[in-house]
């Protein structure tokens, strides 16, 4: 029993331990960003590509398996290009942009080639998808990541909006301010001010009546 219990102890200290060592060492790595935030953690596993093209706000917290990737050509690497004929590259002058006190679990993946702009005090869940170019898919007989990125529109998250677990953020989308979007959603257009979206594509179910504070069921539209 004093043994189980002696163990236990010294397995708990091992753990608090390395997750500390942990820490160390994904702050001490950190690349160079586009301006230099204050009391930052992105914990590891990470992927940031062109950090220099990211530009992060105060008091940050982004949790194991994220991904920002900031395009500046496409294809990025050899293997991208179509071994049948030439591609033609892309050049991107990308920029995320992300607000002070931000919050993501685990494995938010960001990727820009114009503008993905996330304001203060967001809170994402895990596994969340945003892009604002799409892998075109114009030819349906060359394999599509031969294709040029299209439909490239910038994506704007506002301030203090709730982002569920397993969403998909399409480009030209906007976000409203302390809105809602629920799990397992696709976010093909605009959410207003104070709503709750759910679905695919994500469609409105309530909204925030300000007069008698309580949210207020729609018709989904």
């Amino acid at each position: 029993m004093l043994f189980t219990r002696f163990f236990r102890r010294i397995i708990i200290k091992t753990g608090i331990l390395l997750h500390q060592a942990n820490k160390d060492i994904a702050d001490a790595t950190l690349p160079r960003f586009g301006n230099i935030p204050n009391d930052l953690t992105i914990e590891l596993p990470r992927r940031i590509i062109n950090p220099e093209h990211v530009f992060l706000g105060d008091n940050i917290r982004i949790g194991p398996g994220s991904c920002l990737n900031a395009i500046t050509h496409y294809p990025p690497r050899s293997w991208l290009n179509n071994p049948q004929k030439d591609f033609n590259s892309q050049n991107f002058s990308p920029r995320i942009t992300i607000g002070n006190r931000v919050t993501a679990t685990a494995n938010l993946q960001i990727s820009s080639v114009s503008e993905v702009t996330i304001e203060d005090d967001v809170m994402f869940a895990s596994s969340i998808n945003i892009t604002d170019g799409l892998h075109g898919y114009e030819n349906a007989n060359v394999p599509y990541k031969y294709q040029q990125i299209f439909r490239i529109t910038p994506i704007r998250i506002k301030r203090g909006s709730w982002i569920g677990q397993n969403v998909v953020i399409l480009p030209g989308v906007t976000i409203g301010e302390l809105s809602i979007i629920g799990a397992n959603s696709v976010v093909t257009r605009n959410i207003p001010d104070r709503c709750i979206a759910v679905g695919a594509p994500a469609k409105v179910i309530k909204k925030w009546d300000n007069a008698n504070q309580k949210w207020l069921t729609t018709n989904g539209k």
